[in-house]
C-alpha cells in the first residue's frame, strides 16, 4: 500500500531531523487523533523552542517555530486566508516573522518536503546562533 502525501511528510520530518539535526533535538511528538491519524508533530529544540508541522489533505498547512519561552519570538509559515493580509502579494500564503502581527510574503516551496526542510534551515540557524 503506497503511503499517504500526509504520511510522507511527517515521516520526512523526523528521519530528516533526527539523522541531519540530531545535535539540537532535544525530542519528536507525534500529536494524534484518538483513531491515532498522526495531525501534526512538534520538535522540540535543546533550547526549549519548538516547531509544529501540520499539514492538512486540503493543502492547508502550518509550519510554526516558537522561542516564546525564551525571548518571545514565533516565526510562522502558513497559508489560512485571513482577510486582514489580503494585500501581502503571496497571499493566502504568509509569513509571520518575529511575531502574530508582523507578516510578511512567504515564499516558502510549493512542494511539502521542499518546504520542511526550507524551513527547518532557517530554524537550525536560531538554534545554533550563539
Amino acid at each position: 500500500m503506497k503511503k499517504d502525501i500526509l504520511e510522507e511528510i511527517y515521516d520526512h520530518l523526523v528521519t530528516v531531523t533526527t539523522k541531519k539535526y540530531s545535535d539540537i533535538i532535544q525530542g519528536i511528538v507525534k500529536i494524534k487523533t484518538p483513531s491515532g491519524v498522526i495531525t501534526k508533530i512538534r520538535v522540540i529544540f535543546v533550547d526549549n523552542s519548538f516547531l509544529d508541522v501540520y499539514w492538512s489533505p486540503s493543502g492547508r498547512y502550518s509550519l510554526h517555530y516558537e522561542k516564546k519561552r525564551i525571548n518571545g519570538t514565533m516565526y510562522r509559515h502558513d497559508n489560512a486566508p485571513h482577510k486582514k493580509h489580503r494585500t501581502i502579494i503571496t497571499f493566502p500564503k504568509q509569513f509571520h516573522k518575529g511575531s502574530e502581527n508582523n507578516v510578511e510574503e512567504s515564499y516558502l516551496p510549493t512542494n511539502p518536503i521542499k518546504a520542511l526542510e526550507y524551513f527547518l534551515e532557517f530554524i537550525v540557524n536560531l538554534v545554533r546562533k550563539p
